[in-house]
């Protein structure tokens, strides 16, 4: 009757949440079987920029150079700023016809091309040049800017030591109540999780004309923590 107890017990130590989304393991005589979460936070290593290329004209060929001569300036500007174009990264092209509605025969009179752009920088320091340049060169809409951690082996680590050592912890407490010993690891399962923290839009317009003169708006200001979790579900035997 102890053993069933105790199993029982360290089970109901799970969360609801976690325990839809993990498979039950049978109850085994002389075990305790516990989860529990850890988080490690760091400084982001990369920014990410993204943003869209959209041009639109009467002719499809004149849309699409259009939308070459902005391409081109958005190379100028990374260029400018010692950064290869071939860093960035594009996401989708698409040339679309543009229709008019109101006439039964949905005659088209126009052509829009739109594509994605993406790029991420390592130098954080060219953030708000890069972005300040690219709204004053009228090439890029819907920009938004996230701060992420690229290389996120040794986060992950160190959330999972974290969240191990928590939930040995609460192993060693459950065994100790029960006036029994905690023994090896026997099994365990890991996940990890990491946050992503999107800063802020940036918009382009009158707004950022008018403070063409001023600090770039993330100037001074440092990038929030980005956050990874991992969740350790461990059973240990019990002497």
């Amino acid at each position: 009757m102890r053993r069933a107890a105790l199993i029982l017990s360290a089970a109901s130590l799970l969360t609801p949440a976690i325990a839809q989304d993990r498979p039950a393991l049978t109850a085994v005589p002389d075990t305790v079987f516990v989860g529990a979460d850890g988080k490690f936070e760091t400084a982001p290593d990369t920014a990410l920029i993204q943003f869209n290329i959209s041009t639109q004209a009467d002719t499809a060929k004149a849309a699409y150079d259009d939308a070459s001569r902005q391409a081109e300036s958005t190379r100028q500007v990374l260029r400018a700023n010692g950064i290869d174009p071939k860093s960035a990264e594009i996401g989708f092209f698409a040339v679309n016809p543009m229709y008019d509605w109101k006439n039964p025969k949905r005659k088209v009179i126009g052509y829009q091309v739109n594509t994605s752009v993406s790029l991420k920088l390592k130098d954080l320091s060219k953030v708000g040049a890069i972005t300040q340049q690219l709204a004053d060169a009228d090439v890029s809409q819907g920009q938004s800017l996230s701060y992420i951690l690229d290389n996120t082996d040794e986060a992950k680590s160190k959330a999972v030591t974290d969240a191990y050592r928590r939930a040995r912890a609460l192993a060693q407490s459950l065994a100790g109540a029960s006036s029994r010993v905690l023994g090896q690891l026997s099994y365990a399962s890991v996940d990890t999780f990491e946050n992503l923290r999107v800063i802020a839009p940036v918009q382009r317009g009158r707004a950022m004309a008018m403070a063409a003169e001023a600090p770039a708006p993330t100037e001074q200001f440092s990038p929030q923590n980005v956050t990874v979790t991992a969740h350790v579900s461990a059973m240990f035997l019990l002497k």
